[in-house]
């Protein structure tokens, strides 16, 4: 197929397809206070105390406690992170002022592995919801 002809098949991406990122957390109450009452996501809905649904940048996070196969995932178990050295999936948030959202968040509470560090590229600095999902706050220079 060439560029601008119409996939016979329909079209993929949709104009309005969204993604969803899925964190795994072992207690969706205090993550959705972590997530919504020290980043600032807001929280849309909730579906029984086993999901949460919350808006964060831009971009929808959902929120659901761990569980075993389902018929539409028959090999998969959903887990929270198993230790805090290693991460599959991090969530990278371009900032204008580092260290500003910095002092803001460590003011709500919020704990971070470093204060802001500068590299060659970027000003950055990581943090981690209560089951250690990896938050990272990003400012290019």
């Amino acid at each position: 197929m060439e560029h601008g002809e119409q996939d016979p098949q329909g079209e993929f991406p949709e104009a309005d397809v969204e993604a969803t990122t899925i964190l795994v957390v072992s207690d969706v109450p205090r993550s959705v206070e972590w997530w919504a009452g020290r980043i600032g996501a807001r929280l849309e809905r909730t579906y029984g105390g086993d999901s949460a649904v919350m808006r964060f940048a831009g971009t929808w996070l959902l929120l659901v406690a761990g569980g075993p196969p389902t018929a539409d995932k028959p090999a998969i178990t959903f887990e929270p992170p198993q230790g805090s050295a290693s991460v599959s999936h991090a969530i990278t948030v371009r900032v204008s002022d580092c260290r500003h959202v910095h002092d803001v968040l460590a003011g709500r509470g919020v704990t971070f592995l470093t204060p802001p560090i500068r590299n060659v590229h970027e000003v950055r600095c990581f943090t981690a919801d209560p089951d250690g999902h990896l938050l990272e706050f990003s400012e290019l220079v």
